[in-house]
């Protein structure tokens, strides 16, 4: 069999040659300006042990980054909740036969695709505060939440109609043939197969709730960026500061897309066991009845 696929033919040797040197002169470059980047860092005495030690005291972590963390946490906890809630009701809205229902959730939708989260952030905040609809205090975490939650969600809603009508056409038709309406179709059978197949595209949606929470930095939120700035201009160390805060959130981030894998694995398991193992033999199941060969049984019958 031959070494070409569908789409593209095997590189050749020389083509390989052309990958090797573009890889080789890539890796010198990124290492050149990591190179550079470092030492205009260490000429700036901004890498010295001096810059590092404050993160080695209980000061910062109690009043900074640990209140950071918490206000990082809450916001992108409470924007994924109700993104998903939001992202599958406007999702199945826009699967909706009714004209009434799916033309506003596409326009909801699409609305909210385009318009950026920092706008929305900034325009929520200001509302907030000029109506004084919640505490002073909490105008901040609602603007940030409500922002995070408009967007996610209607991307989300997107997620959702589009793993739906990714499935086969007979789901739906089989649902209805047993005695189904459109609604206990959707809710019992499309729905649940849908996320499941969606789940990494949602799981890298909850990462960028949980990164998109930095931007309540601009309106003042408490969270992981406005802490490390915090701690930069107190110890006068802000390239430290920045880096062990970003160290944090690759490691939520890292543990958030473990957790939703293993979740996506238990439901895929359930999904495939949920009907028993399609080959199996049926005399080798407790109960069950050995297969008939007609054939066998033709031949023994008397004319």
């Amino acid at each position: 069999m031959s070494g070409s696929s569908v789409l593209f033919d095997a590189p050749g040797p020389k083509a390989k040659r052309l990958y090797l040197g573009v890889g080789v002169l890539s890796v010198v470059a990124i290492l050149a300006a990591l190179w550079f980047v470092i030492d205009r860092f260490n000429a700036k005495g901004q890498l010295t042990a001096a810059k590092w030690k404050p993160f080695l005291t209980g000061e910062i972590w109690t009043q900074y980054i640990l209140p950071g963390l918490g206000g990082t946490l809450v916001a992108a906890g409470i924007s994924i909740v109700f993104a998903m809630i939001v992202g599958v009701l406007l999702g199945v809205g826009r699967l909706s036969t009714s004209a009434w229902i799916r033309i506003p959730c596409s326009v909801i939708v699409e609305f909210f695709r385009a318009v950026p989260v920092l706008l929305m952030m900034l325009f929520t905040f200001a509302l907030y505060a000029f109506y004084e609809i919640f505490p002073p205090e909490r105008y901040a975490l609602a603007a940030v939440v409500t922002a995070l939650t408009l967007y996610n969600g209607a991307v989300v809603a997107e997620l959702v109609r589009s793993g739906v009508f990714a499935l086969p056409k007979g789901q739906s038709e089989a649902g209805m043939a047993i005695g189904l309406t459109r609604s206990q179709s959707m809710r019992i059978i499309l729905l649940p197969q849908a996320i499941t197949a969606m789940l990494p595209a949602i799981v890298g949606q909850l990462v960028v709730v949980l990164k998109d929470t930095a931007l309540g930095y601009i309106i003042t939120y408490e969270e992981l960026l406005r802490k490390a700035e915090q701690i930069g201009n107190y110890k006068s160390n802000l390239v430290p500061a920045f880096i062990v805060i970003g160290a944090i959130f690759i490691l939520i981030n890292y543990l958030l897309t473990v957790v939703a894998h293993r979740v996506e694995k238990v439901m895929r398991n359930r999904g495939r066991s949920a009907g028993g193992p399609l080959t199996a033999n049926p005399i080798d199941q407790p109960g069950g009845i050995a297969p008939i060969d007609l054939a066998a049984d033709s031949g023994g019958v008397s004319s």
